[in-house]
């Protein structure tokens, strides 16, 4: 059996992960017939097939989803390696590979990315937008570094720091800037735009009113707050949208911003990343520089 070196390894670990040879091309920043040869070389060391390839994906054979999961492990294993050897640096540096959840990402990832740089030089940064679950699951198996999202993430190998609070805020129409601030039963009558699946605010919009995903109602979704709001400027309906979006998603907007009644809804922002993680003591330090551009981009009290 020939060799089989860290190259296979991750390259065969980005095929698992995105389900398709063009996809986990462009991620290992490789043509596809190049990632297609190494995982031919791979199953030509192990002597049996790990992807069963079809017209438009592929599937993992019986072996290739046991390989997966091992590589998973030593890939993870080597970062944390170099991890250690970064902690035993001052200041930061290298590559950091950033989570962001979308309704954080467009309003404080350009404050947050420079007050980073500014800090620390030479530092690689290297920022990813998705939602909760994928930027959760990204950091267990070792894609990401850290990622900023909505406490609680309730993972027991993730440590979470808190960053800000923030309140929601409701946007309607207009035309109905001078009625009365609903409360949480009346907006369960309205036609309230939420995010479609998957989104954590969603979630927490729906708690707000007391509100099932399955509540047999009519619920129109977008894929954005800069969607629903402008959804909203076109008198379709009301939506909530945190605080911290408020200035760049109503500027061009025929909207009116209200604060709802106490208790109003919040949500914490807080940095996750693994307890395994070498560099935890360091990022402790980032998540300050961090809350700090946070604070000061989202009007926070600091």
């Amino acid at each position: 059996m020939g060799n089989i070196s860290m190259k296979h390894l991750r390259y065969f670990e980005a095929l698992a992960h995105h389900g398709h040879f063009g996809r986990a091309a462009e991620a290992c920043a490789i043509s596809q017939p190049a990632l297609s040869l190494q995982i031919k070389e791979l199953e030509e060391i192990l002597g049996a097939p790990l992807v069963e390839r079809g017209m438009r994906q592929i599937r993992l054979t019986s072996l290739g989803e046991q390989f997966a999961e091992r590589a998973r492990v030593i890939l993870r294993a080597v970062d944390e390696l170099d991890d250690l050897a970064r902690a035993s640096h001052s200041p930061l540096a290298g590559r950091l590979r950033i989570g962001v959840i979308p309704t954080v990402a467009p309003y404080l990832l350009p404050a947050i990315l420079t007050r980073i740089s500014g800090r620390f030089p030479g530092l690689d940064l290297r920022p990813r937008e998705a939602v909760t679950q994928r930027l959760v699951e990204d950091l267990l198996e070792g894609r990401l570094d850290t990622a900023i999202v909505a406490l609680p993430v309730s993972e027991p190998s993730l440590v979470e720091v808190a960053l800000i609070e923030e309140e929601f805020v409701l946007v309607r129409p207009a035309a109905d800037a001078m009625k009365p601030v609903p409360n949480s039963e009346m907006l369960r009558e309205m036609q309230l735009l939420l995010l479609e699946e998957g989104h954590c605010f969603r979630e927490q919009a729906l708690s707000y009113c007391n509100l099932s995903s399955s509540r047999p109602r009519e619920l129109m979704e977008g894929s954005s707050l800069t969607t629903l709001v402008q959804m909203v400027g076109a008198g379709i309906g009301v939506t909530l949208i945190p605080q911290m979006a408020v200035r760049i998603e109503t500027a061009q907007a025929q909207v009116a911003v209200a604060r709802l009644a106490p208790p109003r809804p919040a949500r914490s922002i807080g940095m996750v990343w693994r307890r395994s993680n070498p560099l935890s003591g360091q990022f402790e330090l980032l998540a300050q520089i961090v809350r700090e551009a946070a604070q000061l981009r989202a009007g926070a009290p600091g």
